[in-house]
């Protein structure tokens, strides 16, 4: 089956709302053009306003009236019959969901949770993700804890939420289809519609109820780490896309597969403005007016609430200040009230606790506010205590309670729990031949061929002549899960073989494939550093994988890794064509890059089916032709970091909607290599240090003073260099009195609030080498005594350190203004090792402390 592709973008109308034209998807005889993307005279003036004294103030009047589908009267009646058997506690644990790796069934009975949801390392059994088989048994589990009656007059089944943002990523064998960024490129909703249908049948593969998707951003600032999460800049493809998701997910109401046996629950996230936060920070806040916030930002979750999502999740980022999980006047007076959404509101992981006042296991604000289910991974069991005292002591009204309550009901209702078997029971439950079947391979291959944008095609070089002689180069070549970026087996993605992803294919597969078929020649030199000869050189190279906070960046700016993309120069100097297949999770100032390329495809993140490029790139079947066209702004400068069509400055690369098809003129001449950088201080928040150096802002601190050089020896402490894998790669630290503190630290204050919360953790490799085993392990806030403190004990050989930055927060740390990243406070005599200090990924979801 092949989804026909929309060939005119059409404007959404939206009450009171500006969106900005979608990108035309241009013909194959038809030159690329830029589209119009004039915003209204009322955002035009707003994006101009100095919003510095602006007010988290919001008229709800000024949204749009979205019609949704009638409340059902007997599921209304149904409700009061529940609720009315319901205890207090029950009723708590309904507005508490807690995730699988902090919570065993025996919990969820006895708490009555209302939900379980797996992070992105959450999986049940050893690994981040796990085979169908092992999913089902925790599913079972789950929920048959749920309804067991004992001790309750009525017992309430529990959902299951997972994050398949791009596919069901965490089943082993599921298809991974390309990141949002690339299937915004694609400009076709009914496409997107497929994917997301067949992201529910595999998702009812492994027994959940429910998706964390779609996420609706419109990332404006491409620092941010979360931009390949976004369809687009423009509003118009995301509020194009919004229906059609929840369409692909939930099937469409009235229809007689509405939330049937192959569809799953949706959540569009993150209500409101995630994409607009000031410098792209991750959870940060954004600075703009409502029009804005309105028009921008919350143009998708129109079209998606009058498709009938069922569930909306409130975003972690502030607007104006304020923080989105206690906004009452967005979540209730607008998204619950003049929206008329009637499902419920999800939190966003601990997100409720970045609300001062608020800690992760209380929070009546958000509460109150409108979240009406608390993501509690792993605070869900002091939130719960709290919540329940909170109802009890009035603070938290019974009419509020009871309103989130009878939310959650209605979407368990409607969703069929009530009357659904144990999960390994049900239709497509445990069928591995749906996982990968031709069908959802085809459609993610044929997603992965119209997410591509062909920038480049000097002389006509696409498409390729299969029988001549290619080196293909690359760490993306064979490598699934560079390609796949990340959210694919786990949180931040990467360093798994192809053979985790049994259904699917490496870009290198399919290139072979396409040659042979034709008689050519394909020489396989990853580092591409061997002397061959060859026709034409493709290269398969780009950014590794991230996720959310870890993907933040100072700029644009390509960093090279795993392939050295300087060689193809030389590749060019010895007569060979090169191909650039450039993976990335934003679009990224590689100019240099591009002149050194005869023809340059953004790729974004493509994905399993790494055919789908092979298809592109050799055009395999006459009917295929570059149809992507850029979803975001391509950056010319790699200070561009917001560059928005319909907002001054505007002076791209290449615009919004630009992109080539094989008989365009794809000619470029040689562009600047001046990437604007210059005096800029790339600076690093997540690595201390490694391979020998501190990278900025971290230094070696002695009495408050940096440290200039190694060796060094104070009244205290004698700090030099070490050998441990090269040559003083690591610090060799002595403690002559044990009363001066080893520290690596900044000279001003780093926000590390973000990652505290999002279950990271300080990391070194540490050996004993003289003295006691035992050391103190430290971090420092700019205050007064903000010194905290965990024990370690250090082994002989050396060994990973590693301690939740939660722990430090736990014990009064303010990780908002951390100033010493690393403390090691020792005793007399006492030597140590110390190698390769950064923050990484908690890897079993239960905090460290020492």
């Amino acid at each position: 089956m092949k989804i026909s592709h929309r060939t005119t973008a059409s404007v959404i109308a939206m009450s009171a709302a500006l969106l900005m034209s979608a990108c035309a998807t241009d013909s194959a005889e038809s030159a690329p053009e830029s589209v119009d993307t004039t915003p209204s005279e009322e955002v035009a003036e707003t994006v101009e306003t100095d919003l510095a004294d602006a007010k988290p103030t919001i008229d709800p009047a000024n949204w749009p009236a979205v019609e949704t589908a009638p409340l059902d009267p007997a599921v209304e009646d149904q409700i009061d019959e529940i609720l009315a058997k319901l205890t207090l506690e029950q009723k708590v644990g309904q507005v508490i969901q807690a995730d699988s790796g902090s919570v065993t069934p025996e919990e969820v009975k006895k708490y009555r949770l209302g939900s379980v949801l797996s992070g992105g390392n959450s999986a049940p059994g050893p690994e981040p993700y796990a085979d169908s088989a092992t999913w089902l048994e925790a599913a079972d589990a789950y929920f048959e804890a749920s309804i067991d009656p004992e001790g309750v007059e009525i017992a309430i089944p529990t959902i299951w939420g997972i994050d398949a943002v791009h596919g069901h990523a965490n089943l082993k064998g599921a298809v991974v289809f390309p990141h949002n960024i690339g299937l915004g490129a694609a400009n076709n909703p009914d496409l997107i519609e497929e994917i997301y249908k067949v992201t529910a049948r595999e998702l009812r593969v492994s027994g959940h109820d429910w998706t964390f998707a779609p996420t609706l951003a419109v990332p404006q600032n491409d620092r941010w780490g979360r931009t390949y999460e976004g369809f687009s800049e423009s509003p118009a493809i995301v509020a194009s896309y919004g229906d059609r998701i929840v369409f692909g997910l939930q099937g469409h109401y009235g229809d007689d597969d509405y939330l049937g046996t192959e569809r799953v629950l949706t959540s569009a996230k993150h209500f409101v403005g995630d994409g607009g936060t000031t410098d792209g920070v991750d959870q940060g806040d954004t600075e703009v007016s409502e029009a804005e916030l309105r028009d921008i930002h919350a143009a998708g979750y129109v079209t998606a609430i009058a498709a009938n999502a069922q569930t909306v999740m409130a975003s972690f980022s502030a607007w104006n200040g304020e923080r989105m999980h206690g906004q009452k006047e967005l979540l209730t007076d607008v998204l619950k009230g003049q929206m008329n959404f009637n499902g419920f509101v999800v939190g966003d992981w601990n997100g409720h606790a970045l609300i001062p006042g608020c800690t992760a296991t209380d929070c009546p604000e958000s509460f109150n506010a409108g979240v009406d289910m608390f993501m509690a991974p792993d605070s869900w069991k002091g939130l719960w205590e709290s919540t329940l005292a909170h109802v009890q002591s009035g603070e938290i009204p019974m009419e509020r309670l009871d309103d989130a309550v009878r939310r959650i009901l209605r979407v368990k209702i409607n969703a069929g729990l009530f009357e659904a078997v144990k999960p390994s029971e049900r239709h497509l439950s445990g069928d591995i031949s749906i996982l990968g079947s031709e069908h959802h391979r085809a459609v993610a291959r044929q997603s992965v061929r119209e997410s591509l944008v062909l920038l480049k095609n000097n002389d006509s070089l696409l498409p390729l002549d299969g029988s001549k002689t290619y080196l293909v180069v690359g760490d993306g070549a064979d490598s699934i899960t560079k390609v796949a970026g990340g959210w694919t087996l786990s949180w931040q993605g990467g360093g798994y073989p192809n053979e985790e992803f049994p259904n699917g294919e490496t870009v290198l597969a399919g290139l072979t494939q396409a040659i042979n078929d034709a008689g050519g020649t394909l020489i396989f030199d990853p580092d591409g550093t061997s002397d061959v000869d060859a026709d034409v050189v493709i290269a398969v190279y780009g950014e590794d994988p991230y996720a959310e906070f870890q993907g933040d960046v100072a700029n644009l700016d390509f960093q090279p890794n795993g392939f050295d993309p300087t060689l193809l120069d030389a590749y060019q100097e010895k007569g060979m064509k090169t191909v650039s297949v450039f993976l990335s999770g934003r679009p990224m100032w590689t100019n240099p890059e591009i002149n050194a390329s005869d023809s340059f495809v953004a790729a974004w993140l493509p994905g399993s089916e790494g055919g789908g490029i092979a298809d592109m790139l050799f055009q395999t079947d006459p009917s295929f032709d570059f149809t992507g066209r850029l979803s975001y702004s391509w950056p010319k400068l790699a200070t561009q970091v917001e560059l928005n069509a319909g907002k001054e400055p505007y002076d791209p690369l290449f615009a919004l909607g630009y992109g080539l098809s094989y008989g365009d003129d794809g000619n470029l001449a040689e562009i600047s290599e001046e990437s604007g950088l210059e005096g800029e201080t790339s600076t690093s928040k997540g690595l201390f240090f490694s391979k020998g150096e501190f990278p900025a802002p971290w230094e070696l601190i002695r009495y408050g003073s940096p440290v200039s050089s190694l060796p060094f020896e104070s009244a205290g402490l004698i700090v030099t260099a070490y050998d441990k894998a090269a040559q003083e790669d690591s610090l060799r630290v002595t403690f002559k009195t044990g009363e001066e503190n080893f520290e690596i630290a900044s000279s001003y204050p780093v926000d590390l609030s973000r990652e505290a919360n999002g279950a990271m953790e300080l990391v070194f490799d540490a050996v004993r080498l003289d003295g006691d085993a035992g050391v103190s392990v430290g971090m420092r806030c700019d205050a007064v005594d903000c010194e905290r403190f965990l024990p370690v004990s250090l082994s002989d050989d050396w060994s990973e350190v590693r301690l939740s930055l939660s722990c430090f927060a736990d014990a009064g740390a303010d990780m908002a203004i951390i100033k010493g990243a690393l403390l090691v406070s020792g005793s007399e005599g006492q030597s140590i090792g110390i190698s390769d200090v950064r923050l990484e990924e908690d890897q079993d979801a239960a905090a460290n402390c020492g």
